[in-house]
């Protein structure tokens, strides 16, 4: 599913990493966050914010010099709310995903994320979801704050692994993209990232450029769908995402 990477990044590229990619993204996520907290000091919305957020994506995935492939991009411009559902892979997703997918939408996070300095200050003025994972009756209640969010009209992004994969396979999926489509009958858009966890796996500080792949599938329709068929769409977007990275677990 990923490139291997040699034991260790060439001196030059250790010396671009340390002395040009990594400050370069580290400006920009500082810069960036903080005109996006100011902007919520009349804006309330998010939109403004996630435009912000759009910009620093581009910036970012141009400091990590790795040149981005996206296949079926068409199927972004399904209309109306969608449920975006990608695997979870390195930090360099949000970058990713930001610049390439249009228009507005909102993540669902980990309640916890909202606890950070920083971080939480934005996740909570630009109107992004918590979820609180601490027990399955608390988490299906958090999971409302999507359900609304669709009904008005905005999209909502999740990584259903729940977290980012420790060794670049996908994981299993929790059930809330799915609950969440069918609760609200819009349609689920499967993502799968490629390359991307090779650019900045876990653990690591220095980013290895390489050619990144973002393939978009056609969209899970929920139509006629219960709560009931939960766990068969789950299913079904872990195994459309699989076949898009050529995974055969």
């Amino acid at each position: 599913m990923n490139g291997k990477r040699p034991q260790q990044l060439p001196i030059t590229r250790r010396m671009s990493s340390n002395l040009l990619q990594a400050p370069l993204f580290g400006v920009a996520t500082a810069s960036f966050g903080s005109l996006a907290l100011v902007a919520s000091l009349w804006d309330r919305s998010g939109r403004l914010q996630h435009r912000i957020a759009q910009t620093w994506a581009g910036v970012s995935l141009a400091a990590s010099l790795s040149p981005l492939t996206v296949v079926g991009r068409e199927h972004l411009a399904v209309p109306g709310p969608v449920v975006y559902a990608c695997n979870h892979t390195s930090y360099m997703d949000t970058p990713v995903l930001f610049s390439t997918i249009p228009g507005q939408f909102r993540i669902l996070a980990k309640k916890e994320l909202w606890k950070l300095p920083f971080i939480g200050w934005y996740l909570n003025r630009s109107g992004q979801i918590p979820v609180d994972t601490e027990s399955p009756r608390a988490a299906l209640s958090s999971l409302s704050g999507g359900v609304r969010a669709l009904r008005a009209g905005m999209s909502v992004f999740v990584f259903p692994e729940g977290g980012r994969t420790p060794d670049g396979r996908l994981q299993k999926f929790e059930n809330g993209a799915a609950y969440l489509a069918i609760r609200a009958q819009v349609p689920v858009i499967p993502i799968a990232l490629s390359g991307v966890y090779d650019l900045l796996p876990m653990h690591t500080r220095h980013f290895w450029p390489r050619p990144l792949r973002m393939e978009v599938g056609a969209p899970l329709e929920t139509a006629g769908l219960s709560v009931r068929d939960v766990d068969t769409l789950t299913e079904q977007m872990r195994a459309t995402i699989a076949a898009m990275l050529g995974d055969n677990d």
